[in-house]
C-alpha cells in the first residue's frame, strides 16, 4: 500500500509541476472561468485531453513522438499559427474594449466553437507531447508494475487544477467588473501568445 501511495503521489506532484506554469491554455481556462461562459466544458476537455495524453506516455507512445519527429514539427508550426491568429484577436479586443462582467455580459459564444479553441490550445501546442507525452511516460517507466498508479496520480492532478482554476477564477470577479481590467487582461494574453509562438518559432531553427 506504501508503494502505491508513493507512486500514485509521485504521479501527482510531476503533472502539477508541470502544468503549473502559465501558458496558453492556462490563460484561455482563466479567460473563460472569469467570464463563466462553458467552464465545465473547458475544464472537462482540458483535464481529459491531459489524461489520454498521459495515457499514451505511460502505454509507450512517448517512444512514437521520439522515432518521427515529424509529428511534433508539424504540431509546432500549427501552433505558431493558432497562437499568432489568437494574439492578434486578444489585441484587437484589448484595443476595443466591450468585455464586463454585468448582468447579462458577453455573449458566452457557440459551446462548439468554444471546444474547438480550447482543443487547439492543447493538441496544437508541440510542449504538450514533449512533456505529458514523453517526460511523463519516460518517469512511469521507472515504476515498473506501478506505471498505471503512476499515471493515475498525475490524471488526478490534471483534474484538480483545471477545475481549481476554471471555478476558481470567480474570487476574481470584482477586480473585473471594471472594463479596463479586460483591456489590460487581454493585452496581456496577447503578449502571452505572441512571446510563446516566437519561442515555438526560435525552437524550430
Amino acid at each position: 500500500m506504501q508503494v502505491w501511495i508513493s507512486t500514485y503521489m509521485a504521479g501527482f506532484a510531476l503533472s502539477l509541476s508541470l502544468i503549473l506554469a502559465i501558458g496558453a491554455q492556462n490563460a484561455f481556462v482563466l479567460k473563460q472561468g472569469l467570464l463563466r461562459h462553458h467552464v465545465a466544458l473547458v475544464c472537462s476537455l482540458c483535464a481529459l485531453s491531459d489524461a489520454l495524453l498521459i495515457s499514451a506516455g505511460v502505454a509507450g507512445f512517448g517512444a512514437l513522438i521520439e522515432q518521427f519527429p515529424t509529428l511534433e514539427l508539424m504540431a509546432r508550426y500549427a501552433g505558431i499559427a493558432f497562437l499568432l491568429l489568437y494574439s492578434g484577436r486578444s489585441f484587437y479586443t484589448a484595443w476595443k474594449g466591450g468585455h464586463r462582467l454585468l448582468a447579462g455580459g458577453d455573449d458566452p459564444g457557440s459551446p462548439w466553437r468554444t471546444a474547438l479553441v480550447c482543443l487547439a490550445f492543447t493538441w496544437l501546442n508541440p510542449h504538450v507531447y514533449l512533456d505529458t507525452v514523453f517526460l511523463i511516460g519516460s518517469v512511469a517507466s521507472q515504476f515498473d508494475g506501478f506505471r498505471f498508479v503512476f499515471a493515475a496520480g498525475a490524471i488526478t492532478a490534471s483534474f484538480l487544477f483545471f477545475f481549481s482554476l476554471g471555478y476558481g477564477a470567480r474570487l476574481l470577479t470584482p477586480w473585473f467588473r471594471n472594463p479596463r481590467s479586460w483591456q489590460v487582461l487581454d493585452f496581456l494574453v496577447g503578449c502571452l501568445m505572441l512571446a510563446l509562438a516566437t519561442a515555438l518559432y526560435n525552437e524550430a531553427l
